[in-house]
């Protein structure tokens, strides 16, 4: 059986804009740069073809669940695989949850340093200590952080049409405007010339790094969304005779192109400003909180016209984090909806329940970069799960009754085969085994302190215990699920 669906897109473009906004987010425009920044065209090209061999292959299993099934994530896998396996949308539910309870967080980050920006305060301040007085400080990133949520809760409260297509109809184009004049103002600098070079120019030799490749894989999976169970969630909107490739590959390439765009505003900017070619890497390579919240808002005091676009570039920052935040509040929400619960109950419990659960991550920066750790790798064995579901299936068989492609259908059976049999396992071990092992050299004498940010410890203990409260679960889940549908 299928949940009962109430309302849908009303047209493609607000489908397009909709996935669009959950691909783009904070990460296009602070992570993408810093590595972009760090590694030069080597990554652009890495990145980019990651961009076909795990994050689109990904969307279109997802897409085609969603669109099959009409049923949230943990539905989606106990229809898809059978009833001992819904346990499995229970963890990728959790983990992209998890990850919204602390991304409201990082939206009312973006939504504070908006305001500094249109109040001139972010002119006025040591952009060091203020950073960290203001994450130390208790009741101003709370503040933000409920701020954020409660404007993400009402486009979920006012429904798919109402609400989240209606918000993403303007604020997807305007995020783009947004992205495109900081670019254009960036390479107007003198001095940007170097940036754009550098930002474009590798040697050969570098793709010999493997750190290149594994970069460019992890800012594919983590940027576009594939396999936290997003698309999937929105495709239960989309109308019967919506095509599955064309509306993923517009969300993919979009995403990216978003993220060239933020490269753009952003390195030329760093490089024009820097007193050295060293200054330069040195300010790329602070982090994704010290790039965005303190190099940017320091490097726009320094430029003409810096407060106009201090104030054009954090408005990006924050629609861009605002409409993935939708996103994942809506697959939460979705969740409620297929145990039998209204939409505006729902979203009312989900929006309490994240803003208990992320006032620990505004408190603290260290919880905060736990979460992020735990959660983020988590999202890579997501993905592997969706893999397992076209593996489970047959990749013959999934491209024939659920994918159903519009064009080339020979060739789709013998991608996907190649996909999700050999490369997308590959490149799972390969990202998973390469993080945690990056685990092991930031703590080579605390790996199984449970109580170190980053440690094994506390991200296999974390996994371990969501799992087992989803086997122990299992079959409540699918009680609960049969007797709401």
């Amino acid at each position: 059986m299928q949940s009962k669906i109430n309302e849908s897109f009303s047209s493609r473009f607000g489908l397009i804009a909709t996935t669009l906004g959950m691909a783009i987010g904070a990460g296009n425009i602070w992570r993408f740069p810093r590595l972009a920044g760090k590694y030069g065209g080597a990554f652009l090209i890495t990145w980019a073809l990651f961009l076909l061999l795990w994050s689109i292959p990904l969307l279109l299993v997802e897409f085609a669940m969603g669109k099959k099934l009409r049923t949230g994530v943990i539905g989606a896998f106990g229809k898809a695989l059978g009833r001992r396996y819904t346990f499995m949308g229970w963890f990728v539910a959790f983990c992209t949850s998890a990850i919204m309870f602390y991304y409201a967080v990082v939206s009312g980050w973006s939504l504070k340093y908006l305001v500094m920006a249109f109040s001139g305060e972010m002119f006025r301040v040591n952009h060091d200590s203020y950073w960290a007085a203001y994450t130390a400080s208790g009741w101003q990133p709370v503040l933000f952080h409920l701020l954020a949520l409660s404007i993400a809760a009402i486009m979920i409260y006012a429904g798919v049409v109402k609400g989240i297509e209606r918000f993403s109809r303007w604020i997807i184009p305007s995020l783009f405007i947004l992205l495109i004049i900081s670019a254009f103002k960036a390479l107007s600098l003198n001095g940007a010339d170097v940036g754009l070079s550098y930002l474009f120019s590798f040697k050969i030799a570098q793709l010999a790094d493997y750190k290149v490749w594994l970069e460019g894989l992890s800012q594919s999976a983590w940027s576009t969304g594939a396999g936290w169970g997003l698309i999937l969630t929105y495709a239960i909107y989309t109308k019967s005779d919506e095509k599955i490739t064309g509306n993923v590959f517009i969300t993919g390439i979009g995403n990216n192109l978003a993220s060239i765009f933020a490269g753009l505003a952003i390195i030329p900017t760093v490089f024009a400003l820097s007193a050295s070619l060293t200054d330069a890497q040195s300010s790329l390579g602070a982090g994704n909180q010290g790039l965005a919240f303190i190099t940017i808002p320091r490097l726009f005091g320094q430029m003409s016209g810096g407060r106009v676009f201090a104030l054009i570039f954090f408005a990006a920052l924050f629609f861009a984090a605002l409409s993935s935040l939708i996103s994942m509040l809506e697959l939460a929400t979705r969740l409620l909806i297929d145990f039998g619960l209204s939409r505006k109950k729902s979203t009312l419990i989900i929006t309490v329940i994240t803003a208990l659960f992320g006032i620990p991550s505004a408190l603290s920066m260290d919880f905060f970069n736990n979460q992020d750790w735990v959660w983020g790798v988590g999202l890579l064995v997501s993905g592997a799960m969706f893999t397992f579901v076209v593996i489970k299936i047959g990749a013959t068989r999934f491209v024939d009754e659920w994918y159903r492609p519009e064009k080339y259908p020979d060739f789709t059976r013998w991608a996907f085969r190649i996909l999700f049999y050999f490369l997308l396992p590959l490149e799972f071990v390969a990202m998973l085994v390469w993080w945690l092992y990056q685990s092991t050299q930031w703590l080579p004498k605390a790996s199984w302190d449970i109580f170190k940010p980053y440690s094994l410890a506390t991200t296999f203990l974390q996994w371990g215990i969501i799992l087992l409260i989803g086997i122990a679960l299992n079959n409540k889940f699918n009680d609960w699920l049969k007797k709401s549908l």
